[in-house]
């Protein structure tokens, strides 16, 4: 049993009200949109609060871009990681840094609109909320077959997981300081957020809205990573795929025991030459359920494999509110690599 309160020996007061955290990849072509909007709507909470934009290893002009934004915007911190670490590691590193009572997490291509953070932030308040998801409930901006694998996902992901994932919930959300120690407290962080956040279990709202285009760049979740993410859904939070293993061994045994029954027959009636298309067909078929539950297994092993080697989520190259501190650059002690990590799966 995992105890996800949080540390009384860990606990700081948030300086700021708000953390927005945004993690980046290649989004250079976003940024002065993502500001245009973003700034205006922040200033006009009257709240103190932060923006920690997560540079995920990009390889364009993204961290030249926002060292010239901070320079305007001093609610800018940047912190910058060594490598691309993939999308949710950068979230997970966006969050554990925030500094905020309440931090929102929101993506830089604007297709989860910042117009919704203030009322999260006053619906979180007014109920007394730890959580408040971000809902879609218009997906005209995304393409026929975007919006039948998503909603795939989704019905999959709450028979499998249970009724309490959100369905079109994705990464944009809004946590409260209780719910980021809980995070925290993990001592292996898993990687789809959309998955663990409902598992804790704390009081949640939600907030609807229409989901936008791209404001700029090409996304980075093409059909390959969208497919390994379902599969690191379903084997990271559900043994359905064992249970599946189970039930093709039950079935292949079946079918052996009608095969053989219709062997003694063929051989009682003394016609023993009929009968080799069916053999070859009952081989073929307990072969391929022997490697379906091979790979199965393969997977979770696997996943048992990465956890046991305990390497970091990410490591800190810099971080714009601690450039003055000897732990610049320290990467994070606590959060460890998800037994089914893949960096790039979850890549930006």
């Amino acid at each position: 049993m995992i105890d996800v309160s949080p540390d009384p020996t860990d606990r700081c007061e948030p300086s700021v009200a708000l953390s927005v955290v945004i993690p980046m990849f290649n989004e250079e072509e976003a940024l002065p949109a993502l500001v245009g909007r973003l700034r205006p709507v922040l200033d006009g909470t009257q709240e103190t609060y932060e923006v920690v934009a997560v540079d995920d290893g990009s390889t364009d002009g993204t961290a030249v871009r926002l060292a010239g934004l901070r320079a305007d915007w001093p609610q800018l911190r940047i912190v910058r990681l060594r490598r691309n670490s993939g999308h949710q590691a950068a979230l997970t590193a966006g969050l554990h840094h925030a500094r905020g009572s309440h931090a929102v997490s929101l993506d830089a291509d604007l297709q989860d609109p910042p117009e919704k953070i203030p009322e999260m932030l006053a619906l979180a308040r007014t109920r007394q909320l730890d959580i408040v998801y971000g809902v879609r409930v218009n997906r005209s901006s995304d393409t026929g077959f975007k919006r039948r694998t998503a909603g795939l996902y989704y019905w999959l992901m709450r028979r499998l997981v249970g009724p309490h994932v959100c369905a079109q919930a994705g990464d944009f959300r809004l946590l409260s300081r209780h719910a980021l120690d809980a995070l925290k407290a993990l001592p292996d962080q898993p990687q789809v957020y959309r998955l663990l956040m409902p598992w804790f279990g704390f009081p949640s709202g939600e907030v609807t809205y229409r989901r936008e285009p791209r404001v700029a760049g090409r996304t980075k979740y093409p059909l390959r990573k969208m497919i390994l993410l379902a599969i690191d859904s379903v084997i990271g939070f559900s043994v359905a795929p064992l249970r599946l293993a189970v039930w093709l061994g039950t079935l292949a045994f079946l079918v052996c025991l009608g095969m053989l029954a219709y062997t003694l027959a063929v051989y009682a009636a003394g016609d023993t030459t009929r009968g080799w298309t069916s053999l070859i067909i009952a081989v073929l078929f307990i072969g391929s359920v022997q490697l379906v539950c091979l790979g199965v297994l393969g997977e979770y092993i696997g996943r048992l494999y990465t956890a046991a080697q305990r390497r970091p989520t990410y490591y800190v190259a810099e971080d714009t509110a601690a450039a003055s501190t000897p732990t610049a650059g320290v990467p994070w002690p606590g959060p460890r690599r998800d037994p089914g990590h893949r960096p790039d799966l979850l890549g930006g």
